[in-house]
């Protein structure tokens, strides 16, 4: 079982499963391309290693121990990321899969020091938070743009970063995590939404809509969820 391979089921465990909620073998097997039946015997392996939480007809869960490798995971792929933009010039929408490729290779001295360079950020490029170097998360999520109603004023925090072709039209658009934006109409029928973005009418399209976090003026902070893995003294979106 190669690291990289534990690594990748770590990651993804991780962003399915939620407080008690397990992450399905169907939901694994679908997020990483492979078979149900490769998912159950790995699954198993990584419980033996004591990464895993195996809840038979549920799925799995992190162990303390996995999630703390998870978020270190996350803190690398996400420096990456905002290291690839800021300092050699990736646009946003190239930068996700070369950092899947890179952060198995990447040592923690690396990254602490490409974090150190970019001045100890908060977010990577596309509004996610990044972990500290000490293992302190919090993952926050704020309501999307397809389910706030016409009429929400707000800033765009935090837009989903594996569809390429999305993010070069979300940029096109002009929304990107910062942006002014507020909703002005919402077709019937799971129409596109009209909006405006920067003081510009724009359109877009519900389901990509639900792709974009909103953090809504005037309304309470997001729900927090904290992880406070085993050692590290800190806490825990994904």
């Amino acid at each position: 079982m190669s690291s990289s391979a534990v690594e990748d089921y770590l990651k993804t465990i991780y962003a399915l499963a939620h407080g008690e909620r397990a992450a399905s073998t169907s939901a694994i097997a679908e997020r990483l391309g492979i078979a149900a039946g490769s998912v159950t015997g790995m699954v198993k392996r990584l419980a033996e290693l004591g990464l895993v939480e195996h809840v038979p007809y549920y799925g799995a869960r992190l162990t303390e121990r996995g999630e703390q490798q998870a978020v270190r995971l996350i803190r690398r792929h996400r420096v990456l990321e905002l290291f690839l933009v800021e300092v050699l010039g990736y646009t946003w929408d190239r930068v996700h899969e070369e950092a899947d490729r890179l952060e198995h290779a990447t040592t923690e001295e690396m990254i602490d020091r490409m974090a150190s360079v970019l001045g100890e950020p908060a977010n990577d490029p596309h509004g996610a938070p990044i972990p500290a170097s000490a293992g302190r998360f919090v993952e926050w999520h704020f309501p999307t743009l397809g389910e706030v109603k016409v009429g929400t004023r707000g800033v765009l925090r935090r837009v989903e970063d594996e569809n390429p072709e999305a993010l070069r039209y979300l940029a096109q658009l002009e929304l990107v995590p910062g942006a002014q934006v507020e909703v002005l109409e919402r077709a019937p029928f799971n129409g596109p939404l009209k909006l405006q973005v920067d003081g510009r009418e724009r359109f877009l399209g519900v389901e990509l809509a639900r792709s974009l976090e909103i953090e809504e003026l005037n309304q309470p902070s997001p729900k927090r969820k904290k992880l406070k893995p085993k050692g590290t003294g800190g806490g825990r979106h994904v």
